[in-house]
C-alpha cells in the first residue's frame, strides 16, 4: 500500500527544489565570472557604457566582470538570448532604448519586456548627434536641410540600427522639415559614424559617445544635438529646440536587467553596487567625459523610464510610417 503522506511530502519537495535552489545560489553570489551581455557592436554607446562599467562592478562583486557583444537584428539578438538565460545573476543584460522599441518595430523580437526581465537600474542616457564632414558645405541644420530639398530623391543618411533612436531621430528630422531621407542602417554605431567619416553617406545620426571625442577634434561636424541643453564641453552646438524644433528631443538610455526569476537579493545587490559605482567621482567624470549624463536610479527609476518610453516611440513609429518587420 502507498503511504499517501509520503508521496504528498515528495511531490512538495521536488516543487520546493528550484525556489530553494535559488534561495542557496543567492546567498553564495557571485561565486565564479558575470557576463555583462551587449546587443551591438563594439563602439557603440551600449557597449562603451558596459565596459566603462564592467571593472568597477568586477571589484566590488569579487568575481570577474565579462562584455559579450552580441549584436544582430537591432539588438534582439543578444536581447532574446539574455531572457532565455539562467535567471542565476551570472548573466546580465546592458542594453539601450531599442529594448524598448523593437517590440513596436518587429512583429516578434524574441522577448517580452514586462515578462522577461527584472529591472536593476537605469545607467545613464546621452543625446543624438546629427553629423557631417567638415569639408560637406553644410554648417548648420539649416544647410542641411536646404541641400536635401535641392537634391531630387533626398540625401543618404547613416544611422546605426533599425528601430536604434538614431533612426528614429532621423525620421523626426524627416517629419519636422519636410525633406527625403533614405536610411542607411549599419549594425553598429562605430559602422555608422565611419560611413560619414569616409564619406560613404553626408549625413549621419549616432548617440553622442561614440561621435564625441571625433567632434572635439573637428574630425566631424555636428550641427545640432538633440538633448534638452547644450553639451557641457560644447557649448557652441545648438539644440535642435534652439534651431526652432519645438519638442525635438532624443535620448538614447542604456540600463542594467536580469532575466526574470532572478533571486531578489542579487538583484538588490546588483542595484546596490551599480548605483555606488556611477556615484562615484572617476565614473561619472569617464562617463560625462564620453558623453552620457547619469542616472542611477535603481529598478523603479528604470521600470518608470521603460514605462514612459514604450509609448513615446510607438508614435514615433506610427507617425513615420515604417512598416513592422
Amino acid at each position: 500500500m502507498v503511504d499517501l503522506r509520503l508521496t504528498r511530502r515528495a511531490a512538495l519537495g521536488l516543487l520546493a527544489a528550484p525556489a530553494l535552489a535559488r534561495a542557496q545560489s543567492a546567498d553564495v553570489w557571485p561565486s565564479r565570472s558575470i557576463r555583462l551581455v551587449v546587443p551591438f557592436g563594439p563602439g557603440g554607446p551600449t557597449d562603451v557604457m558596459a565596459r566603462v562599467i564592467a571593472p568597477g562592478l568586477s571589484s566590488a562583486l569579487g568575481r570577474p566582470v565579462v562584455v559579450e557583444n552580441r549584436p544582430g537584428a537591432s539588438g534582439n539578438v543578444g536581447i532574446a538570448h539574455a531572457a532565455r538565460s539562467a535567471a542565476d545573476g551570472y548573466t546580465l543584460l546592458v542594453t539601450s532604448t531599442g529594448f524598448v522599441v523593437n517590440p513596436t518595430l518587429f512583429r516578434n523580437p524574441g522577448y517580452d519586456i514586462a515578462k522577461d526581465f527584472a529591472p536593476i537600474t537605469e545607467l545613464g542616457a546621452s543625446p543624438n548627434t546629427i553629423l557631417t564632414k567638415p569639408d560637406s558645405g553644410s554648417t548648420s541644420i539649416a544647410d542641411l536641410v536646404a541641400r536635401a530639398k535641392a537634391t531630387p530623391g533626398g540625401r543618404n543618411i547613416a544611422n546605426p540600427g533599425l528601430g536604434s533612436t538614431p533612426h528614429l531621430t532621423a525620421e523626426l528630422l524627416r517629419l519636422r522639415t519636410g525633406i527625403e531621407l533614405v536610411q542607411v542602417t549599419h549594425q553598429s554605431a562605430a559602422q555608422a559614424v565611419q560611413a560619414v567619416l569616409a564619406g560613404t553617406t553626408p549625413i549621419g545620426v549616432a548617440a553622442l559617445p561614440p561621435a564625441h571625442a571625433l567632434i572635439k577634434a573637428g574630425t566631424l561636424r555636428a550641427l545640432a544635438i538633440t538633448g534638452e541643453r547644450r553639451w557641457h564641453d560644447l557649448p557652441d552646438l545648438p539644440t535642435m529646440v534652439e534651431l526652432g524644433y519645438d519638442g525635438f528631443v532624443s535620448e538614447t538610455f542604456q540600463g542594467l536587467l536580469a532575466p526574470a526569476g532572478t533571486p531578489q537579493a542579487i538583484l538588490d545587490r546588483c542595484a546596490q553596487v551599480a548605483i555606488a559605482l556611477l556615484n562615484e567621482a572617476e565614473t561619472r567624470n569617464r562617463l560625462l567625459g564620453a558623453g552620457f549624463t547619469l542616472n542611477a536610479r535603481g529598478p523603479e527609476g528604470l521600470a518608470q523610464r521603460i514605462a514612459r518610453e514604450v509609448p513615446l516611440w510607438r508614435d514615433v513609429i506610427e507617425k513615420a510610417g515604417i512598416p513592422r518587420e
